[in-house]
């Protein structure tokens, strides 16, 4: 950041009193531009024991398979962001949503939350964000061709539930070390 979003003065960085840590400072009108992390939310749709991806037509990952998710808009809640990107990337609808899994990504600044669903007569097609939409069993899974490590992490946690026979809410942080490295811990709620 560079500039206020209220006045149009320059910022600088600098730890505010009774802060502890570096924020967005307005040099003019002093106020505190915080940086948050961005919540997306999404779905697993399943039907007929099959899992809905999206192959992405947007930047990042273009071309790449994902679970339907996307940012969270201000005045909505997590469960209408999941609702409404299913929607929006794959014209998606569901029954029977509940809460999965979340993950914190600390590197990138995001928390994903999950919701699980079974979508509404098998029918999905590609939204605006979406080059195509597919039901994939298990075995059929593109798992080298998925967009991101939370979209693969997500879906074998959801197969080994569905497997195990009972869903449970799971929560983890997928961290990224100095070369690069993965690593994914999850945590039993």
């Amino acid at each position: 950041m560079k500039f206020c979003s209220h006045c149009g003065s320059s910022l600088t960085q600098t730890i505010p009193q009774g802060d502890n840590r570096l924020r967005f400072v307005c040099t003019s009108c002093e106020t505190i531009h915080y940086q948050n992390p961005r919540i997306i939310a999404g779905c697993i749709a399943e039907h007929e024991n099959k899992i809905l991806l999206c192959k992405r037509a947007i930047e990042p990952r273009l071309g790449l398979w994902t679970l339907p998710a996307g940012f969270m808009e201000n005045g909505e809640t997590t469960l209408q962001a999941a609702a409404r990107e299913s929607y929006e990337e794959a014209t998606a609808k569901m029954t029977d949503i509940s809460l999965f899994c979340t993950y914190s990504i600390p590197h990138i600044s995001q928390v994903y939350i999950m919701y699980r669903g079974i979508l509404i007569d098998g029918y999905a097609e590609p939204g605006e964000e979406s080059l195509e939409t597919e039901l994939y069993a298990e075995d059929e899974i593109p798992w080298n061709d998925l967009a991101f490590p939370v979209v693969s992490e997500s879906i074998k946690l959801y197969l080994a539930d569905k497997q195990a026979g009972q869903f449970q809410v799971h929560n983890g942080t997928i961290y990224r070390d100095e070369n690069q490295r993965l690593t994914i811990e999850n945590y039993p709620i």
